[in-house]
């Protein structure tokens, strides 16, 4: 496991990530305002109404009576800007926050909102698919940042990127190294473990969604599998959001 810090990645086409630093501070607003309720516990009732319930999308459930709010279907939205505690939520806007402006630099600002939603709604639904009977509430953008993770990839797997490994080894690695153990991780948990408590095929399905949409979504003459290790871009950027 490994938590992204910074890389040196400039921006080359937009001068600040906007969509990146709103989703950032959205997901936060959520978090502390609707969940926890100015710094309440955790809303059950939110989670119900708003995150995705396999057996409620498929039809095979129905929540309780005052807690379905909207179909069944818009919770493949809404269940991405809900988060299960302060871990969860800070690990996703760590990947978001390294990875995002680059990935909203190569699509621009519409295209990249609209990227990550779909993103989130791949993931949401393939977790759907492969437990569709199950009653537990799928919460957290990890699915969304799954696919912002991928397209980083695609765009630029050499780029270096300074990463805690095990939470706690300070390393300077290339993304495609930390990447792909993370996404090899994924796989595993799926082949090998019994832990029911994290929704890993929602993060293959937005990992696979991402590579795929970026390829088609990016701006016209940006390059995908930049080769350049260095870092340095082909013509001078105005800045880079890091720490």
């Amino acid at each position: 496991m490994f938590v992204p810090i910074a890389d040196a990645n400039p921006l080359e086409h937009v001068r600040h990530a906007y969509v990146t630093w709103a989703l950032l501070a959205l997901n936060l607003f959520v978090f502390l305002a609707l969940q926890h309720g100015a710094f309440g516990p955790v809303s059950e009732a939110g989670t119900l109404s708003f995150g995705t319930i396999p057996a409620v999308v498929t039809g095979e459930a129905v929540l309780p009576e005052g807690y379905a709010r909207m179909p069944a279907p818009f919770s493949l939205v809404t269940y991405m800007f809900l988060h299960g505690g302060w871990l969860h939520l800070i690990g996703n806007m760590a990947f978001l926050f390294v990875f995002g402006d680059n990935v909203e630099d190569a699509l621009g600002h519409a295209r990249f909102l609209a990227f990550y939603l779909l993103c989130g709604v791949a993931a949401a639904t393939v977790h759907v698919v492969a437990d569709p009977a199950s009653e537990a509430p799928l919460v957290g953008a990890s699915g969304a940042v799954a696919g912002v993770i991928a397209a980083y990839l695609v765009l630029h797997p050499n780029i270096r990127l300074w990463a805690l490994v095990l939470m706690k080894i300070p390393l300077r690695v290339p993304a495609y190294w930390a990447i792909g153990a993370w996404f090899m991780l994924q796989v595993w948990q799926i082949l090998a473990s019994d832990d029911h408590d994290t929704a890993w095929w929602a993060h293959v399905g937005g990992f696979l969604a991402g590579a795929l949409l970026v390829t088609v979504m990016r701006r016209p003459g940006v390059a995908l599998l930049d080769p350049d290790p260095s870092g340095v871009p082909s013509r001078p950027a105005p800045r880079k959001n890091e720490p």
